[in-house]
């Protein structure tokens, strides 16, 4: 993980973040406000923060972040994050953002996350996860039948698994042993 540099955290910028009303993050030196999402991808995000929490609760190792909970990091152009979920093994800050990046972030594609440009964006993202100290990004695609997209540090262009209905989709190296069934992704 990158060392993270306090002075990042008093930057009027994070502090205009705890402001900010709604979902937003730090890119290029502005807050960047991040549209709402459906029902569908709100389903599959809280799914992903339930089957995590189950780990927290049976390993007694990390904690979960769900829609919202925002990760101050110290990169030339992105200070944060706000992924749909999150498993990290840092401390607990209380009531502030996260200082680092999570160890496991989920970005489930909303009905705007499509198309060339979507494509590049997302790509972005994940490099700069993977800059921060990220070790596994799920890219969660409802609408595909390739699901769920495992990226990983080592090769963050390429997903490293894909997984589909009826598949178990893990997290390795992030969280060893974890898993969770794909269909739950997916609202009843």
């Amino acid at each position: 993980m990158m060392p993270f540099d306090m002075t990042t955290v008093e930057h009027p910028l994070v502090k205009a973040l705890y402001r900010v009303e709604g979902k937003a993050e730090i890119v290029d030196g502005k807050i960047v406000h991040l549209p709402m999402t459906g029902y569908d991808p709100s389903h599959a995000a809280f799914e992903i923060a339930v089957a995590l929490r189950r780990f927290v609760r049976r390993t007694g190792s990390g904690h979960v972040g769900t829609d919202g909970l925002g990760f101050i990091v110290d990169l030339p152009h992105r200070m944060s994050f706000s992924p749909d979920a999150a498993y990290f093994t840092g401390p607990t800050p209380g009531m502030r953002f996260v200082e680092g990046a999570p160890d496991f972030a989920v970005e489930v594609r909303s009905e705007n996350d499509y198309g060339p440009a979507a494509e590049r964006e997302m790509a972005a993202k994940r490099a700069d996860y993977f800059a921060a100290g990220t070790l596994v990004v799920w890219d969660v695609d409802l609408l595909s039948g390739d699901v769920v997209r495992l990226y990983r540090a080592n090769d963050p262009a390429q997903p490293a698994a894909i997984y589909r209905r009826g598949q178990l989709a893990g997290a390795d190296p992030a969280l060893p042993g974890w898993s969770m069934p794909v269909d739950d992704l997916f609202a009843s």
